[in-house]
Formats: C-alpha cells, sequence, structure tokens
C-alpha cells in the first residue's frame, strides 16, 4: 500500500508491504497512489503518519516503525549506521565510513546515501560533509538544513554537532535493532 503524506517539508510517500515499512520518498509517487491494501498495512501506514506529525511537532526524536530495505551489503551497512545517528546530532561522510572499516569510502557512503529507500526513518539527512558543509540530499539542501535546525532547536544545540560514533548520545535515544529487518 502507497500513500502520500503532508508534512511540512513537502509531501513524503510511505510504502508499506506485508509487516513492514519498505519506503519512505520525497514528492508523490509518479503512477496515482495505490488505494488498496491490507488492513495491517494500512495500519502501518497510519502510525508513520502520527510519528511523522510528532517528530515534526518536536515531540519524537526515534521512529520505532518496523522498516525493511533492499540493497547491496555496502548500502545497508550505511543505512544502519545511520539509522543509529541520534536525533540532534550529526556525522561526517567520512566518520560513517571509517565507522564501516572503509575510511577512503566517504564517497561511497554519500551514493548508499543517495540511494536511501527510508528518507527520515533512516535519517541521511544527519550526514554532512566533513566540515560540517550541507552536501547532497534528496529533499534538497534547504530541507536537509530546515530538518537540522529543527532538531538542534528541539535538542537544545547549537550549530552543527558532529559526534564521534554512532552510539553518542544516550543510550535511550536509540531505536531497538528488532525494529530492523535487512
Amino acid at each position: 500500500m502507497i500513500q502520500t503524506i503532508e508534512t511540512p517539508i513537502g509531501p513524503l510517500t510511505v510504502e508499506a508491504q506485508g509487516q513492514y515499512i519498505t519506503s519512505c520518498v520525497f514528492g508523490k509517487p509518479l503512477p496515482p497512489p495505490q488505494q488498496e491494501g491490507n488492513s495491517r498495512e494500512a495500519a502501518l501506514i497510519d502510525n508513520a503518519a502520527a510519528q511523522l506529525r510528532e517528530y515534526f511537532a518536536g515531540e519524537r526524536r526515534v521512529f520505532t516503525l518496523p522498516l525493511r530495505w533492499t540493497g547491496t551489503a555496502f548500502q545497508q551497512a550505511v543505512w544502519r549506521h545511520t539509522w543509529a545517528i541520534p536525533y540532534g546530532k550529526t556525522l561526517s561522510y567520512g566518520q560513517v565510513a571509517a565507522a564501516l572499516g572503509r575510511p577512503r569510502a566517504a564517497r561511497a557512503v554519500g551514493g548508499a546515501l543517495h540511494a536511501n529507500p527510508l528518507a527520515l526513518f533512516v535519517p541521511c539527512h544527519r550526514v554532512v560533509g566533513g566540515s560540517g558543509r550541507l552536501t547532497g540530499f534528496a529533499g534538497g539542501i534547504e530541507v536537509k538544513k530546515q530538518l537540522l535546525e529543527m532538531e538542534k532547536e528541539n535538542y537544545g544545540f547549537r550549530g552543527v554537532t558532529l559526534c564521534n560514533g554512532f552510539n553518542a548520545g544516550p543510550p535511550s535515544t536509540l531505536p531497538s535493532k528488532s525494529n530492523l529487518e535487512p
């Protein structure tokens, strides 16, 4: 089931298949949205919409949705690492690459994030250039800036804060791995 959800940064199209959210992309789908789906998928999308509303209201820092993605082993490693970056924190592409044991793969990390099928739920907007510079984002640089500023304001940060590892921040802000299904 596919549904477009209106948000303060524009429409997001969310897809549920079976018991998982499989896609969240910027914009509306080209074909008309599918209205048919089972009640489990409809409930998942309703839950995703509710969590997105809470996120944009500053009331939610962690999405607790069952996610499933498909990609290469490297892409999945990048997405899993990015998924664990706490609210209000950022990492550089180089930091993500180094954490994955591939310190020279910053551009490959950027490529994997470009292919991220779960925008916001896997928060690729929290990955920035080495100097803190905002670079590439499917929703556009201005949207990336808005998201980071919103998170910093709600978390009490001023300026870009780079963390040294994906476990930075209080453990309670990290979602459980049981919500992920590669």
